[in-house]
């Protein structure tokens, strides 16, 4: 017999299942699998929910939303939209929603360890001492930047780009940043951050740290000619979209010598890496774990579930993505 209670699909597993905000209220199925749904896989499993909880990776065209004519309700386990539709959601009466604000620490804490890991050379470091190359003292070992003094130049200074830039501090460093308007009067004089033209803060900043939505203005933000555009030497931090950068041209960049190093967090083609990018060594490398803290993960799926409850049972879920035409 079927369940009366309304039926969500999980796409992938929640790090803690949250059981005391489901239990009696909808009847739920959590899929298991190593490899991004495709369109046609999506449908499949979504065509008889009436919501899902979904991942940056999951497809959410248009033509998987109104193949599912029963879906009612997405909650998205992020603070990224840019999977989904969302005009076609609005056209069919879909309410998406996501989880901003709760990962903003976390995230801004990771962006800080490729910052120190890039600057500091600390992976190349560690293999180093793991290979058993490692004889000793050395005044020329491994050097790297030193932050003090240095640039930060933030490209995005919402949420996660205003604690990132409070870490910079206690670190002496100054802080820069670019997005479409200046920020409040007030952030900025609590950062310290002077507000440049995006090419000009690209040029003068010694350390690049990414922090925007991925929007069509945006995809490949950091294109070849902005690339070889920064400042010789410098580090180019991403742990906000993959295709806000060419890797291609990353990769070159960090090959000829003209950048000293890169951290990433995401990648143009997740989970694919640039072939170049897994081999030079002056590149800190992680999957996609900006928000990966245990108290952050269960607190980003708690949110998307309370918010998909509340469309479920009739009410306005508080972090709703906004409605667009089209």
């Amino acid at each position: 017999m079927a369940s009366p209670l309304p039926k969500v699909v999980f796409t992938a597993p929640v790090s803690e299942m949250p059981n005391d905000l489901l239990d009696g209220r909808v009847w739920v199925k959590v899929l298991r699998h190593k490899l991004p749904l495709t369109e046609e896989q999506l449908i499949a499993k979504l065509k008889n929910a009436s919501g899902a909880l979904c991942f940056l990776s999951d497809p959410l065209t248009g033509r998987v939303l109104e193949s599912c004519p029963k879906l009612k309700g997405v909650a998205l386990h992020a603070v990224g939209y840019n999977n989904v539709d969302v005009a076609a959601a609005s056209r069919l009466g879909i309410t998406v929603t996501y989880t901003p604000g709760v990962l903003t620490e976390a995230t801004a804490d990771l962006t800080w360890a490729l910052i120190l890991g890039a600057c500091r050379r600390v992976v190349e470091g560690d293999k180093m001492v793991r290979a058993g190359r490692f004889k000793g003292w050395d005044a020329g070992l491994l050097l790297g930047m030193d932050l003090r003094d240095k640039t930060l130049g933030i490209v995005g200074l919402g949420r996660i780009g205003q604690a990132v830039a409070r870490r910079a501090i206690p670190f002496g460093l100054r802080v820069a940043y670019a997005q479409r308007k200046h920020a409040d009067a007030a952030v900025e004089a609590a950062l310290g951050a002077r507000y440049l033209p995006l090419d000009d803060l690209i040029r003068e900043s010694d350390i690049l740290s990414l922090h925007c939505p991925l929007t069509i203005e945006t995809d490949h933000l950091l294109s070849r000619e902005r690339l070889f555009a920064m400042k010789p030497g410098a580090v180019l931090i991403n742990a906000s979209r993959g295709p806000l950068v060419d890797e291609a041209a990353l990769a070159e960049a960090l090959e000829t010598g003209h950048l000293f190093a890169a951290g990433l967090d995401v990648f143009e083609r997740e989970p694919e890496v640039h072939p170049a990018l897994r081999r030079i060594p002056n590149v800190v490398l992680m999957p996609h774990a900006g928000s990966a803290g245990r108290e952050t993960r269960a607190a980003m799926a708690r949110m998307a579930i309370s918010d998909l409850l509340a469309v479920l049972e009739g009410r306005a879920p508080k972090h709703p993505v906004p409605r667009t035409e089209g």
